[in-house]
């Protein structure tokens, strides 16, 4: 018996000596990587500095041209969208980091269904920033929502298995394509959608998740800072009150909606979007990044006057 105690703890802490000293590796991979997200990630974490931060998931990444909409209302931008932060959970853990060290004058959400349906795999995208874990309590509450707090606790090395290959990859593929201060265009394809879908609107909705846009607002509101909710194009129609559940949130926080899907912007020709929900590449983007710009600037001087 005494034999199996010795031996079982050896075990555990060559166990644990693994975990952080590969979980240091990893940790220096992620932060040298040049995959999609990973630099991106790291520089909202650390480093975001801009007046106007723009927040979403993919459709942020791609939709929106930063130095077209600088250019417009006079002030820096950033393009923060994460590949596949598809919900408010993510935008959560960002923005609480964002706000340790940095107050944008503006956030501008880019808005999704996910956003405030209820779905299976809800913290699925919180695993992103798992590499970031236990330096912000209040994007660590997230993970306690999520169930993985107690394991991310223990284990350095489990905060980096949704991404760990991806990085690994990044360091010897360099794969932030162009770039406009954020903005990460998709390559061009000549794949467009061949059907114009008509999307039901939802009606299961996850009152969590919209308890965690007004946390988002409220985060942003206690530190100065004013919000914007955007939609931007999808090749779908949809019925008038599809964003009705966010739209009453931002009217309750008196905040701007300024809603593209909804009333089919770009509608007229599929050749615009590459799939359901993204425009097809950099010029479809530029196209709306003026639009975009252009209402966006009406509503600052309407707000500031």
């Amino acid at each position: 018996m005494k034999k199996f105690v010795i031996s079982f703890a050896f075990i555990i802490v060559i166990l644990f000596a693994v975990d952080r000293s590969v979980g240091r590796v990893m940790w220096w991979v992620n932060q040298h990587t040049n995959d999609v997200s990973g630099p991106k990630i790291k520089y909202l974490v650390n480093d975001v500095d801009e007046d106007m931060v723009l927040m979403g998931a993919s459709r942020c990444n791609c939709h929106y041209v930063p130095s077209i909409i600088s250019d417009s209302i006079g002030m820096s931008v950033y393009n923060g969208g994460v590949d596949a932060s598809n919900n408010i959970y993510a935008h959560y853990i960002v923005l609480s980091h964002i706000m340790t060290h940095h107050k944008p004058r503006y956030v501008c959400l880019e808005v999704m269904t996910s956003d405030f349906e209820k779905s299976d795999d809800s913290f699925m995208t919180t695993t992103f920033f798992a590499p970031y874990f236990g330096i912000n309590e209040r994007a660590d509450s997230v993970f306690r929502l999520a169930g993985t707090y107690t394991m991310y606790k223990v284990s350095h090395l489990y905060r980096y298995n949704a991404k760990s290959l991806s990085n690994i990859l990044g360091l010897v593929v360099n794969r932030q394509q162009g770039g406009d201060n954020g903005y990460i265009p998709y390559p061009r394809t000549d794949n467009y959608p061949d059907t114009l879908i008509k999307s039901a609107t939802v009606r299961d909705i996850d009152s969590t998740k919209l308890r965690y846009v007004q946390k988002f607002i409220d985060l942003c509101y206690a530190n100065g800072t004013k919000v914007i909710f955007t939609v931007s194009p999808s090749y779908s129609i949809v019925d008038r009150d599809y964003y009705d559940v966010i739209k009453e949130v931002a009217l309750h926080n008196d905040i701007p909606f300024m809603d593209y899907h909804t009333h089919g912007l770009f509608l007229e020709d599929a050749e615009n979007f590459r799939d359901q929900i993204h425009l097809r590449d950099e010029e479809s983007a530029r196209r709306f990044s003026v639009i975009f710009a252009h209402d966006l600037k009406q509503v600052l001087e309407r707000w500031n006057n």
